[in-house]
């Protein structure tokens, strides 16, 4: 694409028909804030070159984009639209652009390759002032497109009235421009609030510039409800599950088994490999990547999750920031949140939870069993109702199993503490000092039977 060509996305505003005082664009879609879409729609075009306007609770959208914010301009006090453009057009030329694309971040659906079609169109027509128009069976609050007498226009839906403007044409404003800097820059202080919402409105650049003898185009993308908005909660959920069967999709496309289709959600960001096997319900989101010959059971969750090839992850578990490596296994009914490992080969069992611990080549915890700040080695076994007490009320410590140890029943190991290789604690143990290499280990009272009385 042009290099002297800049993007700008809108996303200062409250959204207040979400009922909620985060800022719209935050409000996620398969696992990724509105907003993200978006960005990653226009970096795809753009690169670094994109700019976007931020506003309502701004440092709630800083945070969730903080690689960004050096390309964030402020807008104190959200006057509408054109405002929104002028708060930005000082950056857009200082950056030294001809044109810029300006998109809502209110519009997930919105595809790169469609955005590059409309941009050709309107750079073909040597257009000063370009934007989308689509055709929707209602038109909503969206501005209605008004042809008159060889003219266009853009009339906001709360100021229309076809008595004084003309019957509208059917296609509605969708929100996406691509402006000739030279051209609109001089025309935003003509910009007038003199409206039903008291705003300032980008879409009357394209009387401003008519009037002027600008070169005006409407490029009509039909019934493409891609660039519709998101104003509601129901139109968000919609929208979500345009997306879901996209991406569902493409994975049956590629070669990737997903059962019970309809109850599978992925994340835009999720990598599956042609081969894997998917079973609904299912939920993939984050940077969770699957490689070939994994199978992936139904009733589980996974975030971030980096699953090897040929493991099996059955019903009901739920894995965050975890990675499991070839050919391990997973549950029925377990729980691996961040930096839990599985290496090759290596199982956890049903109702099992690891957090930032490693369970070595081969080894088993098979259930009941929690691992926290662990290093288990290779082939050990851990027992039911093992736990490692790795919180001592103030620090967080780690344990430490050799290769081959055996870690009998309802043992308790308190860190700071290590069991060495082949090491067994007796069942019920309560361990509170290092085991040598290959000793037996009992930390329990005596048994004593006395008569029943």
């Amino acid at each position: 694409m042009h290099e002297r060509i800049g993007a700008l996305i809108l996303a200062a505003g409250k959204g207040t028909r979400m009922k909620s005082d985060a800022p719209k664009v935050l409000k996620t879609l398969l696992g990724e804030p509105m907003l993200w879409y978006g960005q990653n729609a226009l970096a795809g075009l753009f690169g670094r070159r994109v700019l976007t306007v931020v506003g309502h609770r701004a440092d709630l959208v800083a945070a969730a984009f903080p690689h960004l914010t050096d390309r964030f301009v402020l807008q104190a006090e959200q006057l509408g639209t054109g405002h929104a453009l002028a708060q930005a057009m000082p950056r857009l030329l200082e950056e030294g652009y001809e044109h810029v694309l300006v998109a809502n971040g209110d519009a997930p659906l919105v595809t790169a390759g469609s955005l590059a079609a409309f941009m050709e169109a309107a750079l073909s027509a040597r257009s000063d002032v370009a934007f989308v128009s689509i055709e929707l069976p209602e038109a909503g609050a969206y501005g209605r497109v008004v042809r008159r007498d060889g003219a266009v226009r853009i009339v906001e839906a709360k100021d229309y009235d076809a008595s004084r403007h003309g019957p509208a044409t059917g296609e509605i404003n969708a929100g996406v421009y691509l402006l000739r800097l030279a051209a609109v820059a001089p025309l935003l202080s003509r910009l007038s609030n003199d409206n039903k919402s008291g705003e300032y409105y980008i879409t009357d650049l394209v009387g401003l510039a008519q009037a002027e003898g600008l070169t005006v185009l409407a490029v009509n993308r039909g019934d493409d409800p891609a660039y519709c908005g998101i104003n509601s909660p129901t139109e968000l959920v919609a929208a979500e599950e345009v997306l879901r069967r996209r991406i569902v999709a493409g994975l049956l496309e590629a070669g990737v088994v997903v059962r019970a289709a309809d109850s599978v959600r992925v994340g835009p960001r999720a990598a599956v490999a042609p081969g894997v096997e998917l079973c609904g319900p299912l939920e993939l989101y984050g940077a969770t990547s699957i490689a070939a010959g994994a199978c992936v059971s139904s009733h589980n969750v996974l975030v971030d999750a980096a699953i090897g090839e040929n493991v099996t992850v059955h019903p009901f578990c739920h894995l965050q920031g975890a990675r499991v490596a070839r050919g391990a296994q997973v549950g029925p009914f377990a729980r691996l949140r961040p930096g839990a490992v599985l290496e090759e080969d290596s199982r956890v069992g049903n109702f099992v939870e690891m957090k930032k611990s490693t369970l070595g080549k081969g080894a088993k915890a098979g259930h009941l069993t929690y691992l926290g700040d662990a290093k288990v080695g290779a082939g050990s076994n851990i027992g039911a109702g093992t736990i490692t007490c790795n919180y001592d009320g103030v620090n967080k410590h780690a344990t430490t199993i050799g290769e081959g140890a055996f870690i009998g029943s309802n043992s308790s190991l308190v860190a700071p503490v290590t069991v060495g290789a082949g090491a067994l604690v007796g069942a019920g143990s309560v361990i509170t000092s290092d085991v040598p290499d290959g000793a037996l280990a009992l930390g329990r009272g005596r048994q004593v039977v006395k008569p029943r009385k």
